[in-house]
């Protein structure tokens, strides 16, 4: 199971972090991954990690500003979300795959219930 928090509401050019909180004992064999759904658009990729935290990928529309990391004594992955804009609004879903850092939804076995996140112009 997946558990995502730490959205809200949020001034533009803020900072937000979000955590996905996993169960079970193979967290660390996983990769994780950030996808977000804006209304009335499809659910996009935004981050994910390797399973030891080594490799990242991100879309373009969040590098330099997202930070995706992890923290397998914890099982949790976390978003840090920098100088967010208004277009970053949306619900954010963490997901876990043992796929090598895929960037697709379908490649995505398990999902949370999704958190979210308004950023205010």
């Amino acid at each position: 199971q997946l558990q995502a928090s730490g959205g809200g509401l949020v001034q533009a050019g803020g900072s937000l972090r979000l955590s996905c909180a996993a169960s079970g004992r193979a967290f660390s064999t996983y990769t994780m991954a950030w996808f977000r759904q804006a209304p009335g658009k499809e659910r996009e990729f935004v981050a994910a990690i390797s399973n030891r935290g080594a490799y990242t990928k991100y879309a373009d529309s969040v590098k330099g500003r997202f930070t995706i990391s992890r923290d397998n004594a914890k099982n949790t992955v976390y978003l840090q979300m920098n100088v967010v804009k208004p277009e970053d609004t949306a619900v954010y879903y963490c997901s876990a795959t043992l796929r090598w850092i895929p960037t697709h939804q379908s490649d995505y076995n398990y999902w949370g219930q999704g958190t979210q996140v308004t950023v205010s112009s």
